[in-house]
């Protein structure tokens, strides 16, 4: 089994986390997006991973490394491929095409989601939903009475399907997928000015592959800032009975209310964190109010009251200390 994972977008709506390093890499309860990915993937797959593709742009070879590391701890080899122009999915699943070959897993890295089958990898392609109350922004599937996808529907405008495909895909036929994004490019295919895999999928659909929905029971997005920010919460609440607190932490006078992330040498002093807080290695939170929001390395926050935020690695941030005075019937806003 391998696993392909398309990731050579800019991020532009996690801009400014994203200048410095790729969205996926943005941390989610103590580990990288992706990270979070490839384990849950091979959870569910029910056999060893032998590789895991990753597609990027220029992230530089210390972000390569860590991708690499990504991939060998689920016992799997690491690839890099690269997309240099952002001409669509089908462009980019297929610069990794040397690695599309035998069963192949597809995910794109800005979702995150939560199972509970094991893949049937018996069936030729499974296409990966949940439903959804709008299903306007989405691409969804329609289904026929032997639950087999007949239709892919970019965005309706009209209500057709509340199965949103949310970007994990199960082909058993690498090879085969291969040939159909070649036949896509080659004949310069396009939707909305790019090659799309649901170009791909449509073309295999129509030559006999018969595509199985599969159903997640939850869907955690990371596009932006605040689904990101509400993703880590909601993921702290699947893992809080794992230890999330690092044995090198240093309390004073603070309190940590769980479900939180504390990383490595992290400080903290008069403070309360949590609950739905991450805060990543070598932080030092002091006077502060924490809770639903992530914190990266080695950032440094004092005096403040914080709710749904993000902060960078390095970054500094200092509220104001106020000695008050404030009388009977006083509004301070």
């Amino acid at each position: 089994m391998k696993i392909i994972i398309p990731m050579a977008g800019m991020g532009k709506r996690m801009r400014p986390h994203t200048l410095t390093v790729p969205k996926p890499l943005v941390p989610i309860a103590g580990k990288a997006i992706v990270h979070r990915l490839v384990e849950d993937i091979a959870k569910v797959c029910g056999e060893k991973i032998d590789e895991v593709a990753f597609i990027i742009g220029d992230f530089g070879k210390e972000t390569e490394q860590r991708l690499i590391k990504i991939a060998e701890s689920v016992g799997a080899k690491g690839s890099i491929y690269y997309q240099r122009e952002a001409l669509g999915t089908a462009h980019a699943i297929y610069c990794a095409k040397e690695s599309l070959g035998g069963k192949v897993v597809v995910a794109f890295a800005d979702t995150l989601f939560k199972a509970d089958f094991t893949l049937d990898t018996s069936n030729e392609g499974i296409i990966w939903v949940q439903k959804v109350e709008d299903p306007r922004p989405f691409g969804v599937v329609k289904l026929n009475d032997k639950n087999e996808i007949t239709d892919f529907v970019e965005k309706p405008e009209h209500f057709v399907s509340d199965l949103a495909i949310i970007g994990i895909y199960y082909f058993q036929d690498g090879e085969n997928l291969k040939k159909e994004l070649q036949y896509v490019i080659d004949n310069n295919i396009k939707d909305k000015g790019e090659y799309q895999l649901t170009s791909a999928l449509e073309n295999m659909k129509n030559k006999g592959i018969k595509f199985l929905p599969g159903k997640v029971t939850d869907w955690l997005d990371c596009g932006n800032k605040d689904s990101t920010v509400d993703t880590n919460s909601r993921y702290l609440e699947y893992i809080k009975d794992q230890k999330l607190v690092a044995s090198t932490v240093k309390l004073t006078n603070s309190v940590i209310i769980q479900p939180s992330y504390i990383g490595e040498n992290v400080e903290l002093v008069n403070s309360v964190v949590g609950p739905h807080a991450s805060i990543g290695n070598g932080t030092k939170i002091t006077n502060t109010v924490i809770n639903r929001s992530i914190v990266q390395e080695n950032a440094v926050i004092s005096n403040a009251t914080i709710t749904n935020s993000m902060f960078g690695n390095s970054a500094q941030y200092k509220g104001k200390a106020l000695d008050l005075s404030v009388g009977d019937f006083n509004v301070i806003a």
